[in-house]
């Protein structure tokens, strides 16, 4: 598998870097970053492989299988339409794109090429996570009724390059800190329609005016109802870059996921409170080099993908209409 890097924005280039260190049937064919900076940054290391300035070259030059797409978040619908243009499928950080109008596109060009396009949804892998969908299929924790998640990030402002903190280049904050406890709601829920508004606000506007930095997402999913907060509020003297949890009420128990930690605890209408072990951990990206190596579907779909952002960027749009609710 031919593997490209289009745009390198973000330390998730590792998606790819890891993969094609772990596996035998990838290479890593080229990299593209616009912005020299970055580019040094994120690129420099990559010995003979060659690094371009604009993705265009790169895609002329180059016949690829799987594009890593991690530029500015403005510009990463354009990478992925380009990816799809040039035949290759698409693993994305997030977010994929800031607008609706770019999800459209994508979604029409997934939709024409049938190619894969899958937001690496990285909670989905974590240890307690897995623990967690093993308890919901065994039934342990009943149906699940209520969800609520916090997730606050360190902002390291002075290390932050300038695109970060304009809305017009970052897009704003509901579509992408929540996008990933969205992605999780809708998988635990199976819901395909639903309602969601969002709140955002910026409590330290002095140092950045354009860039809210907390945002609160009521998300209705089908019979799940969930709050979700996320912020870039963190202490700068915390031992983590975020404190993310995630409490999912059932109708049989609860449990309580600590991703930072590495925990799950559950208490039931049989168990008190206990500590479920937990299995290994997977590489983010794995499951799409493993899919597209196999020829089938990965397991965060193009679907699914798409759904988790479009409800991500409506609770954008909700919050810049002042909290109004809206349909997926």
């Amino acid at each position: 598998m031919r593997v490209a890097i289009l745009g390198a924005a973000h330390p998730h280039v590792a998606y790819a870097l890891d993969e094609v260190a772990a596996r035998s049937d990838c290479e890593l064919v080229a990299a593209a970053e616009p912005d020299e900076t970055m580019r040094h940054t994120f690129l420099s290391d990559l010995g003979d492989v060659p690094v371009y300035d604009r993705i265009d070259d790169l895609l002329r030059a180059h016949e690829i299988d799987i594009a890593l797409v991690v530029g500015i978040y403005s510009e990463r619908a354009s990478a992925v339409l380009s990816a799809l243009d040039a035949g290759a499928h698409v693993v994305a950080d997030k977010p994929l794109c800031t607008s609706l109008a770019d999800l459209d596109r994508i979604e029409r060009r997934a939709e024409q090429t049938g190619l894969h396009v899958s937001v690496v949804f990285e909670k989905r892998f974590y240890p307690a996570t897995l623990a967690l969908r093993r308890l919901l299929a065994e039934g342990t924790l009943g149906e699940v009724a209520l969800v609520a998640s916090t997730g606050p990030h360190k902002l390291n402002q002075p290390a932050r390059p300038g695109w970060f903190l304009h809305r017009d280049t970052y897009g704003g904050i509901a579509g992408d800190l929540p996008v990933h406890d969205i992605d999780l709601v809708l998988t635990l829920s199976g819901a395909a329609a639903g309602t969601v508004s969002a709140l955002t606000g910026n409590a330290r506007r002095a140092h950045h005016p354009d860039f809210d930095d907390h945002v609160a997402v009521l998300l209705h999913a089908g019979e799940v109802s969930a709050t979700i907060e996320a912020n870039w509020l963190a202490p700068q003297a915390s031992e983590v870059h975020g404190h993310y949890r995630m409490r999912v009420t059932g109708t049989r128990g609860t449990a309580e996921l600590d991703w930072a930690y590495d925990a799950l605890t559950v208490e039931t209408h049989d168990q008190p409170r206990h500590v479920i072990d937990l299995p290994p951990a997977r590489r983010p990206a794995a499951y799409f080099f493993d899919a597209v190596a196999a020829g089938r579907e990965p397991e965060v779909t193009t679907r699914q993908s798409l759904l988790a952002t479009r409800v991500a960027l409506l609770a954008q749009e909700s919050a810049d209409d002042g909290g109004t609710h809206r349909v997926w």
